[in-house]
Order: C-alpha cells, then structure tokens, then sequence
C-alpha cells in the first residue's frame, strides 16, 4: 500500500509536548492556559483528561501519571462528598448540583468558590476513560488509581441521568449528548477494567444500557446525534464520543450521520465551530474540534481526511508554535467578538488541550501509517 508523505508537523509537536509539561503543576495538575483571566489557576477534569490522553499517546508517561494521580488526590480527599451524594441519589432528597462534585479544581485540589458553571457531570467519566487508556497503552497497573475510579465510577452510576453544564458551561438545565457519551464511555472503562465490585459492576452496566437507550430515543434526530435531548441542532463535542472515546461505533449508520451533519452545519474551510448559536468570542473555529474530527476521520478510514484536520490545525500555529482555543478568520456572530474581548482579554492562547488534541491526533496518524507499511 502506498501512502502519500505526511506533511512535516514535528515542530508543533515538539513545542505542543514543551508547552504541556513546562506547565504541568508540581501538583500533576494541568492548566487550561496560563494566562486567559478565566481560566487562570484551575484544572478541569475533562480538559486535563483529554491533555493527559494526547501526552501518553506521544509517549510523554511521566506527565500522564502525575496529572492521574492528581485527580486521584482529590477524589479521596472528597470520598465522603462522594459517599453523600451517591447515598442520597435515588431518595428524595439528591444533592443540589451546587454541591456536586466540580469540574475544576485550583491546582492544589481546592475547590474554587469564583462563580462558575461547576456541575459538570463529563469530566469524571473522560478520566476515568482516560486513565484506562493510559495504562492499557503503555501495559501500567491501575492499582495506584483504582479507588479514585472507584469512587467515580459509582459517582456517575448514581447521577448519570442528571440535567447539567455542558462541556461549554452552557444550558445546566439540559442533558446533553456529549456528557452522555462521556459518562458512558467512563462507565465502560471501569467495567473493563476489573476493578468493580459485583454490585458495582452491575449499576454501571446498567446506568451504560440507560444511556444507550435515552440517546437512541431522544439523543438523535434524522439518524444523527444532536446537542441535548429532543433538539435537533447539532454540537461538534458529539465528535468526540465517536472518537477518540468509543462509545459511538465510528463505523456506525449513526456515526456516518452524526459526522456529516456536524460537517455540513459547522465546518468552514476545514476548520470546525463548536454549535450554530455559539457567541464566545464571536464564535470562532477550534483546533481541538477540528482534530476529533480528524479522529473520527481516521477511525473509518479516512486517512486523508485526517491528515487535513491535522493540517488545518496546524496552520492556527502562532510563529512561537502556541496554538489558540479559536481562530476569527470566520466567525459566527462577529458582533460579540469585542464584548469577550473587553471582558476576558484576548483568545486564550496557549491552550493545553489545544495542543494535547494535535498531538493525539498526530500520533493516530503516524501508527496508522506505520501499521500500513509494515
């Protein structure tokens, strides 16, 4: 099989892993970016996970470690928050999601009291999907993880089906398919992992059939998955439970479906918006998106179609290398460009998981090509 040269990225990719582990906090936890006044001094579950992800997929082991075993600090710091919440799930009385377990973390595992759309259910089912990934790639135990995902995995089978944030601290009234497909794939992970008790394993199973059926049912319209339940508009988040997650079959009819609508409604010249109504900053295009889309591209074959991804994102490089949370070559709603601007100063920029995408993204195209040469 002759394959067409890959285009040389090994630039960015060197100054993407520099950016990511000069960063990292002693503590493991990764910053979103250093200096974006929103994000300033906090770590995401769903960010870092998908970070760590992108730096063990280059091979960078160490980094990955230090930033599980951060979240592991934290989730047995906040077991009895845990216990609580777990406990009072199925009475009538569950937690208020103001006290449900965050999204982000100050990087020495403090919960942060600045106003934020904090209940955030996907993140704890991304690292555990995460961490499982980790070790199965580089043939790592999961014993120094293994009560933190215990502890998440019966955290997400006991409030799966909760209305909250989504990945874009947006609609918390809303349950929303890429936090489905999130808590789910995390659910998966830590059945396949060994570590659940029977009676464990047995909600999550459960709590992942649950999930299939309300995304077969009011997670999809004309055969593609949507934003939340029973809305038709599409999110580019969904991408990402295709691939790199999993939990949708990236040969799928739904698959097939859920990525061409997402294209058709929400890419411009190879770069993707994350939803049709999206304001932040004017609503720009994203690498990170642009690159689960590669992902998915790639999981059906599409090689070249994956290798533009990669190069489209690559081409948002600053001279420095630094890669951007989005671009405003083409805009959605440009008359709210400024007012983000005024409030948060510029884009965010460098942005970790911006660069922890490339990486992956990066490194899924260079083994494909050398399992098809070999």
């Amino acid at each position: 099989m002759t394959l067409a040269p890959p285009t040389d990225h090994r630039s960015i990719v060197d100054t993407s892993i520099d950016v990511i582990a000069s960063l990292q906090q002693s503590s493991g936890a990764y910053p979103a970016s250093p200096d974006f006044s929103a994000y300033t001094g906090f770590s995401w579950f769903r960010d870092g996970a998908f970070i760590a992800d992108g730096m063990s997929a280059a091979g960078q082991v160490d980094s990955a470690n230090q930033f599980f075993d951060w979240c592991g600090g934290i989730l047995g710091r906040y077991r009895p928050t845990v216990d609580e919440i777990v406990g009072r799930a199925a009475g009538p009385d569950p937690m208020a999601g103001e006290a449900m377990m965050p999204a982000r973390f100050h990087f020495d595992g403090t919960i942060g009291v600045e106003e934020w759309g904090n209940f955030q259910l996907d993140g704890y089912g991304t690292w555990v999907w995460s961490v499982v990934a980790h070790a199965d790639r580089h043939a790592l135990p999961l014993a120094p993880w293994a009560d933190a995902i215990i502890a998440s995995c019966e955290y997400l089978a006991s409030s799966w089906n909760r209305e909250c944030w989504d990945w874009w601290e947006e609609h918390p009234e809303r349950i929303h398919v890429s936090t489905l497909g999130c808590v789910g794939a995390g659910l998966q992970a830590g059945l396949a992992s060994g570590l659940l008790e029977p009676e464990l394993s047995d909600a999550a199973a459960e709590a992942v059939r649950g999930i299939r059926r309300l995304i077969d049912e009011h997670g999809t319209h004309n055969g593609h998955l949507v934003k939340w339940l029973d809305e038709p508009a599409v999110d580019s988040s969904t991408l990402a439970i295709i691939a790199p997650l999993g939990f949708i079959d990236p040969t799928s009819e739904l698959a097939t479906r859920t990525i061409e609508a997402v294209r058709d409604q929400l890419e411009v010249d190879g770069g993707m918006h994350r939803f049709a109504d999206d304001t932040f900053f004017g609503g720009g295009r994203w690498p990170l998106l642009t690159c689960f889309l590669g992902l998915c591209l790639l999981e059906r074959g599409d090689v070249s179609g994956a290798g533009r991804a990669l190069d489209w994102a690559a081409s948002t490089a600053l001279p420095d290398g630094s890669l951007p949370e989005q671009v405003s070559g083409h805009l959605l709603h440009p008359e709210f460009e400024q007012f983000w601007i005024d409030k948060w100063g510029p884009v965010a920029t460098p942005l970790l998981w911006s660069h922890a995408m490339f990486l992956r993204l990066d490194a899924a195209l260079s083994a494909h090509r050398t399992a098809a040469q070999s």
